[in-house]
């Protein structure tokens, strides 16, 4: 029963914290889809000619973006011909609308553009102005698609450098510089980018610079591996002076600025998207599954939990722990390299101030995932729902509108309670 719960229990204690959530926003807003924008569309039909103006308005990266293109879709379909889109900021709403040679007397709009107080002032100044929303219908704020896919990109650095991690605390040790090789990393693929073209630079130089920054992150995990390998320097140590290192670099190479002359289409790896579905989200499932095919059905995979479980009885087993803990710590430093690239992607940039505290949320979703600090324990996939639960919690208190500071109070209890209930359990003082 006990391992039942390592091994399920957090994946129920992720689909309770949703259900939660998905109460908790719970509330009455305009029905955002694709039979609400049908409804919405023949309400005007009835209502107006074909060749009435309408002026269609959404907020940009939201929900309202994608509703409003299906309803000026729809309208143009059914013959309505002056039908003008805005989908951006209540500063670009109000341009646009100043630039109509004369007004129009529907204005059609959902979602957040709908609280907007430039639309209010736009209807003050013209009272005949008919605002159309769709109709109130009870929704969940955390179940919308939008926020679903901000909940993946928040956790896709995170957890793909939790990766390394949890092979690296499996073996009783600890990485504090994975966030500082984020900035490293970061900041040498757009340099590299910028020397070999900036924005006029082919596609194949944005993979040279993302492939070079990786293998250098990973060259220097394993140079901390190797002095916690070879001089059994504590790991503690070791990566907190590879953090401080790495971060020193990435502000000399940059002289504390950002990088942004690279390619547009860097945007492909942290944006993009295959089949409807975001590329971070086909880049989750791939390395999780090979990290657990890896360490469910390798040699060197046993060997990690062999080092963990009783470094000096894997030595006198055959087991080559010095190349295991070196091992552990270049894929600990590969995967932080290419998390840096994933964020450089996601911003288009490289800065050298990214990557600030990541560390701690990292080692957070790993010990939240039910691998043990004191090694020899965990799962890969466990890892995985931790981050999910981490960045779960961070975005129902965004949605339901928690101060930053009680926030990281929140999270700080939810690390403690996970290394307390991995303490009792060690100890055989939780029975399930």
């Amino acid at each position: 029963m006990k391992k039942r719960w390592t091994e399920y229990g957090m994946i129920l204690v992720l689909l309770l914290l949703c259900i939660l959530f998905s109460i908790l926003t719970l509330k009455k807003q305009g029905a955002m889809t694709a039979a609400g924008a049908d409804r919405l569309v023949e309400k005007i039909e009835k209502a107006r000619e074909s060749d009435t103006p309408i002026f269609v308005v959404g907020a940009s990266r939201t929900d309202s973006a994608e509703f409003v293109g299906q309803v000026a879709e729809r309208l143009r379909n059914r013959g309505f011909t002056e039908v003008t889109t805005v989908v951006g900021t209540p500063r670009e709403v109000r341009q646009e609308w100043e630039t109509l040679a004369e007004p129009a007397p529907v204005l059609v709009t959902s979602g957040d553009a709908a609280k907007w107080t430039a639309l209010a002032a736009i209807q003050q100044s013209h009272p005949t102005l008919e605002i159309v929303v769709p109709e109130e219908r009870w929704q969940s704020d955390f179940l919308k698609r939008t926020n679903l896919v901000a909940i993946v990109d928040r956790i896709v650095v995170i957890a793909v450098i939790a990766i390394g991690m949890t092979l690296i605390i499996l073996t009783g040790g600890i990485d504090l510089s994975v966030g500082s090789l984020i900035a490293l990393s970061a900041v040498l693929s757009t340099l590299l980018m910028r020397s070999l073209g900036g924005v006029d630079g082919a596609d194949w130089v944005i993979w040279v610079g993302f492939l070079a920054a990786t293998l250098l992150c990973g060259a220097v995990g394993g140079v901390g591996g190797f002095l916690v390998a070879q001089f059994r320097v504590a790991p503690f140590i070791t990566t907190l002076a590879v953090m401080m290192m790495a971060r020193g670099f990435a502000f000399l190479l940059t002289g504390g600025f950002s990088i942004y002359q690279v390619p547009p289409s860097i945007t492909w790896l942290g944006r993009g998207n295959l089949f409807g579905i975001p590329n971070t989200v086909w880049l989750l499932a791939l390395l999780y599954l090979g990290a657990h095919l890896f360490m469910q059905h390798t040699r060197y995979g046993r060997y990690i939990y062999a080092v963990g479980g009783n470094e000096e009885a894997a030595r006198l087993s055959g087991v080559p722990v010095k190349a295991v803990l070196v091992f552990v710590y270049v894929v600990g430093g590969l995967c932080a390299g290419f998390g840096g690239c994933i964020q450089a992607s996601q911003l288009s940039s490289g800065a050298p101030n990214l990557g600030m505290m990541f560390e701690l949320y990292v080692i957070a979703a790993v010990v939240v995932g039910g691998t043990s600090l004191s090694g020899g324990s965990g799962r890969i996939f466990g890892t995985l729902i931790g981050a999910f639960i981490i960045s779960v919690i961070q975005n129902g208190m965004n949605l339901l509108g928690f101060d930053s500071y009680l926030q990281q109070v929140v999270l700080g209890g939810v690390i403690l309670a996970a290394v307390l209930l991995d303490r009792f359990r060690q100890r055989g003082s939780v029975r399930v």
